[in-house]
């Protein structure tokens, strides 16, 4: 279902609204069944909620006739120069409150790299430091001579601090998120943003974080991260992170790796590396996940823990995929 032309904007506001409330509320079995009416009523429902479900978080908060102007872009993709056009919009479209805004989208929308869901992206820097993107992912680099800095905009990254030898001497290597800045000292880590804080890990070398920061900081008075260490932190400081039994860095293989993991857990994971809603009833939330599933065959993963956990797949449409126990 693919249209080149301009969706009807009360179709396109009706599919923000949807996505915010599916995505960003808590959504109960009426709702969810008044969506699906109004999915199947026309065609053209289902091709705006595709377009707005493809650009996911983006409109989020983003004025409606900005979302409209970007919608009715959206089979050419965002590329770096259709977000530019953005900034002109704004600037008529009366979004000066939410620019002004302590977090907004368009950073990310501008960001240097980027990732789609499901997506996970490789890239390597000036100085020789290795970038792998997670599913839906941002980041930007800031380097000049006296360090490097690499901002997340959106998502989770892992990356492997280079040597830095092109340089006349060794520049610091900072990491900025929004819940404050770490120095990685010969490091690799992994950074994800999620709503209550930065999760952060660590496997070789050491790691400063100072919560709250908004940019690189003297080198004092932080908290030392060291190898094999995972945490959280948010600008009211650090706290140890729960184990859910989801290996944070699998997703670098290709793979999520599970170990005892609540299938509620498990299900919140394995969503973001496809689109649309994925959920579990919470009558089979409690049950238990193990082992190791490859992120290519997102379906296949699904049959296989349904198999094994004694579940049904109900796909009401591509993009709503409900697991409930079997009959």
């Amino acid at each position: 279902m693919r249209n080149q032309g301009a969706l009807e904007p009360a179709v396109v506001d009706k599919a923000i609204h949807w996505l915010v409330c599916l995505r960003f509320n808590h959504a109960d079995e009426q709702t969810r069944r008044t969506f699906e009416q109004w999915l199947q009523q026309r065609p053209e429902h289902l091709l705006a909620w595709q377009r707005v479900e493809a650009l996911g978080d983006e409109f989020t908060g983003i004025p409606v006739q900005l979302a409209r102007h970007t919608l009715d872009s959206a089979d050419r993709g965002i590329r770096r120069r259709d977000s530019l056009k953005l900034l002109s919009i704004l600037a008529t479209a009366s979004a000066t409150a939410w620019l002004g805004r302590e977090y907004t989208p368009l950073p990310a929308m501008l960001a240097q790299q980027h990732s789609a869901t499901g997506e996970q992206r490789s890239f390597e820097l000036d100085d020789g430091s290795l970038i792998q993107l997670n599913s839906n992912s941002a980041v930007d680099s800031v380097f000049d001579t006296r360090k490097r800095l690499i901002i997340l905009r959106r998502g989770e990254f892992i990356v492997n601090v280079g040597a830095d030898e092109r340089s006349a001497q060794t520049r610091p290597f900072w990491v900025q998120t929004r819940d404050g800045v770490m120095r990685a000292q010969s490091s690799r880590l992994l950074a994800r943003e999620r709503d209550d804080g930065t999760l952060l890990a660590v496997q070789g070398g050491a790691v400063t974080v100072f919560p709250g920061s908004s940019q690189p900081v003297a080198d004092n008075g932080g908290n030392s991260v060291l190898t094999r260490t995972r945490l959280l932190f948010a600008s009211g400081g650090v706290r140890e992170l729960r184990d859910n039994g989801l290996d944070v860095w699998s997703w670098s293989s290709g793979v999520i790796s599970a170990r005892n993991m609540l299938l509620r857990d498990f299900i919140g994971e394995l969503s973001r590396y496809r689109p649309g809603v994925l959920r579990c009833s919470d009558a089979v939330a409690d049950r238990r996940v193990s082992g190791t599933f490859q992120l290519a065959n997102l379906d296949q993963v699904l049959a296989l823990v349904a198999q094994s956990l004694r579940l049904r797949v109900d796909y009401r449409t591509r993009y709503w995929v409900t697991l409930t126990a079997a009959s």
